[in-house]
């Protein structure tokens, strides 16, 4: 069974971690797995075992549009069976 902090500093660090994954995303775009199943040129690159970021590659950067936590069916969510 996952264990939930109660801590906001535990929060914070843990938010604080999923944005610098998310910057980092930018450093090499393509290096994320394609999911074009999903929709057109989606990316997908995993955060700690236990979060996925969705992305869009856009011009010279990258557009996060989705993080999903834990085991949730994130392809459903997409109309798809993924």
């Amino acid at each position: 069974m996952l264990s939930l902090s109660q801590s906001p500093e535990t929060a914070r660090r843990y938010v604080g971690r999923i944005r610098a994954r998310c910057e980092k995303v930018g450093d090499a775009p393509y290096g994320g797995v394609s999911r074009d199943d999903l929709a057109p040129g989606l990316r997908m690159v995993p955060f700690e075992h236990s979060a996925v970021v969705l992305y869009l590659v856009d011009g010279g950067g990258v557009v996060i549009t989705n993080i999903f936590y834990g085991r949730r069916n994130y392809a459903a969510l997409f109309g798809s069976d993924g």
